[in-house]
């Protein structure tokens, strides 16, 4: 059944053209990503979203206008999150092209070829929006139910899916240039448009605890979960150095087993797992740290973290995968991580650490964000885009 929300007005420059928002089954990671995205397209357009499965506490129920196809998720077995997904394209076909906004932008629902082409033959402006690697995402997860083999073959249905929406789109948006290119697509291509991101409130993540009054710390923040590298980065709590400190700060289902783990280390004081925080509190976290430890996967698009660390001028310690590389400049707003073995992590840390200029690090890292990564960057950047793939 469909919902209806109120429409928030926008102060835009473009006259009753808007924008209208397609997304997938939305999880929590995804509504914020979603909401960010909404936020910035509404200082350029009038901006509306159809979307599946909207957490029933969203605000962005009330802030902006709202087509719910379903309340149903993807679902947990194969055969049944592929029935959702064909109906769910059937549906979104219906709405699109029922809609008044002359751009229609797919975000993370880079699979959806049916209301692609629907809209593109409709007459609509239609972009595309990755927010990370799916159909790999899709086999990782694939791969821990099924055999290997079968998980390969409906990930490569998925990527083809892809891959035709790309060339069916007008255009394709990514959140860096390194992105496009680990998608397959060419960050020069007048159709690819590589300077997408998202921003971070440079206002609430600031360096309110100034770096060279920082102990020293370094950390991951983020969910506790076996994707994470939460194991290796337990290996790595272990071995630090006498006078580092590991600070674990999130919540999951690794949770139990890394206080187990790391008993000893807890109670010594060199490891401290803060579990759950309220997202009100991580400005305050990211800002006491030294260095930000992200073991990213491949997966990600450009993790949220990264930017609101940068902003409170702490360095990124990272996986060089997808986007990060373009935000995390190695020696200059942070450092890549060329193994995620823990011994090689351990290594690195304690180079990284040793280091006589790292408070320069931070301070260009915030830089970095406020100057490509704020609020009005990013509505500068989209409003780029929207001009461009409308011809003006």
């Amino acid at each position: 059944m469909y919902g209806f929300t109120k429409w928030r007005a926008s102060d835009g420059d473009v006259g009753e053209r808007g924008v209208c928002v397609v997304t997938h089954p939305l999880s929590s990671s995804g509504e914020n990503a979603t909401r960010t995205l909404l936020d910035v397209l509404s200082a350029v357009s009038p901006v509306s979203l159809v979307t599946a499965d909207l957490p029933a506490n969203s605000t962005i129920r009330e802030e902006y206008e709202l087509v719910e196809i379903t309340s149903k998720g993807a679902g947990d077995s194969v055969p049944v999150a592929a029935t959702r997904f064909l109906a769910n394209q059937l549906r979104m076909c219906r709405v699109v092209v029922r809609r008044d906004e002359d751009v229609v932008l797919f975000f993370g629902a880079t699979s959806y070829l049916l209301p692609v082409l629907a809209a593109r033959l409709y007459g609509k402006t239609v972009l595309i929006e990755p927010r990370g690697d799916v159909p790999l995402t899709l086999r990782l997860n694939w791969e821990q139910r099924l055999p290997s083999p079968v998980a390969r073959v409906l990930a490569g249905a998925v990527r083809a899916l892809e891959r035709a929406g790309f060339r069916s789109a007008n255009a394709v948006v990514t959140y860096t240039p390194n992105m496009a290119r680990q998608l397959g697509l060419d960050p020069d291509s007048p159709t690819v448009h590589p300077e997408g991101a998202r921003y971070v409130d440079v206002d609430r993540f600031s360096p309110s605890v100034p770096y060279e009054e920082r102990e020293r710390v370094v950390g991951f923040l983020g969910r506790l979960d076996e994707e994470k590298g939460i194991r290796e980065l337990a290996a790595v709590a272990r071995s630090l150095p006498e006078g580092v400190t590991f600070r674990f700060i999130g919540d999951g289902d690794l949770r139990p087993w890394l206080e187990s783990e790391l008993a000893d280390e807890i109670e010594r004081g060199s490891v401290e797992v803060t579990g759950w925080i309220d997202h009100e509190d991580v400005p305050a976290e990211l800002a006491r740290l030294r260095l930000l430890v992200m073991p990213s996967q491949p997966t990600e698009g450009l993790p949220t973290t990264i930017l609101e660390a940068l902003a409170c001028g702490t360095p990124a310690y990272a996986t060089p995968v997808s986007g990060v590389p373009d935000v995390v400049r190695h020696g200059e707003t942070g450092f890549l991580m060329r193994s995620r073995d823990p011994e090689a992590i351990r290594r690195d840390l304690e180079s990284i650490l040793a280091r006589d200029d790292l408070s320069d690090v931070g301070a260009n890292a915030r830089a970095l964000a406020e100057r490509e990564y704020s609020h009005a960057a990013a509505v500068e950047r989209y409003r780029s885009i929207l001009r461009a793939v409308r011809g003006e």
